[in-house]
């Protein structure tokens, strides 16, 4: 399976952080994003995106939606998971069923937040600093045969504004 593991576009301030709403440059660079992911999948032979994940939190939420707008046969939900204060574990317990399943997702997008997307991308690929650590809007695809710590293969990272792949 194909995991891609996106931070939330650049958010403005609010009363509390769970509020906290996209501006408008963290609107477009996630729907830059959107398009410079599709060209990286197709010129890589990768799934488009088909299920997002996202925290509860309303800037994951809008950017989960400019993502499932984008892939419009993409399904998605709020999972409290992936919260800034998820953890490894507790995504991984998550995602346990989602790899099991037989008809699970061909590509599966999670939307998360800082220190949350770094210690994921870190315990997967099993070597810390392998991606740089995400901006706002940043992604990296990774190949999972099963969430587990050094089980995935970096596929690709890209990071506003241009979303050039990096490997």
């Amino acid at each position: 399976m194909i995991v891609t593991i996106w931070r939330h576009g650049e958010a403005g301030l609010a009363i509390t952080d769970e509020v906290r709403e996209l501006t408008g440059s963290g609107t477009d660079d996630v729907s830059y994003g959107c398009h410079q992911i599709n060209s990286h999948c197709q010129a890589r032979g990768l799934p488009a995106p088909d299920r997002i994940l996202h925290s509860p939190y309303i800037r994951t939420l809008q950017t989960a939606e400019i993502i499932d707008a984008a892939f419009s046969h993409a399904t998605m939900d709020a999972v409290d998971a992936l919260t800034p204060s998820g953890t490894t574990i507790g995504v991984e317990n998550l995602l346990g069923p989602v790899f099991d399943a037989t008809a699970g997702p061909a590509h599966l997008v999670l939307v998360s937040h800082q220190p949350l997307v770094t210690h994921l991308l870190d315990h997967w690929l099993g070597q810390r600093g392998l991606v740089p650590s995400l901006p706002p809007s940043g992604f990296a695809c990774l190949q999972m045969d099963t969430p587990g710590a050094g089980c995935a293969s970096l596929q690709f990272w890209a990071f506003p504004p241009e979303f050039e792949a990096g490997t």
